[in-house]
């Protein structure tokens, strides 16, 4: 790129970059040489829009863990559709699976990110409230179709899915390919149905 001519969409194009080297190399292959070489732009590029490394990862971590959270939001929109326990299997999978494996991987491989998160999560700039929220207006959605109990506490229900499911990704106790598996048999049980397989 020929030095100053605006690259558009630079942001998004180097956190796509970072997203490739991060899946190739793991997180100690996240430098910024290889991230600009990877995004096919000069090396000064990454510092002259972030403070630093650890600012560009931060923020790499968040708009991703941001893609995640879009993913639940969406599950309100299959009410009505397959089975309510599939669904909401489905929907946490997709939100605990591999890109927040790779994220967790990351911010525990540098631990100088993590205060950069904590300071956003805890100013409401990202969280496991929204996760759960789409979780709630999903059940809602289906106790009104009448395809759960009308005694659901969806409130609850959500918070319990979401909780049991981000435990057992914290602890590493269900990671692919048996994280399917396991989120199921959760879900089977605080719901009392099992699943269509």
């Amino acid at each position: 790129m020929p030095r100053g001519v605006a690259i558009p969409d630079l942001r998004a194009q180097l956190f796509r970059a970072a997203e490739r080297v991060l899946a190739r190399d793991g997180p100690s292959g996240l430098t910024s040489r290889a991230i600009t070489e990877e995004a096919g732009v000069a090396k000064g590029v990454l510092h002259n829009h972030f403070t630093d490394l650890d600012g560009f990862l931060a923020e790499f971590v968040m708009e991703r863990m941001h893609l995640i959270s879009d993913e639940g939001v969406k599950l309100r929109d299959r009410a009505g559709e397959g089975t309510v326990v599939g669904n909401l299997t489905e929907a946490a999978v997709s939100a605990f699976g591999s890109h927040a494996t790779a994220m967790l991987g990351l911010a525990m491989a540098r631990p100088a990110i993590l205060p950069r998160l904590q300071h956003s999560i805890s100013h409401g700039s990202l969280g496991l409230q929204e996760v759960e929220a789409s979780f709630a207006a999903y059940l809602d959605a289906e106790k009104d179709l009448g395809r759960i109990s009308p005694d659901t506490d969806t409130q609850t229900t959500a918070l319990a899915i979401v909780g049991t499911v981000h435990h057992l990704f914290m602890t590493q106790r269900a990671v692919p390919p048996d994280l399917r598996e396991r989120v199921l048999h959760v879900v089977e049980a605080l719901l009392g149905e099992p699943a269509e397989r």
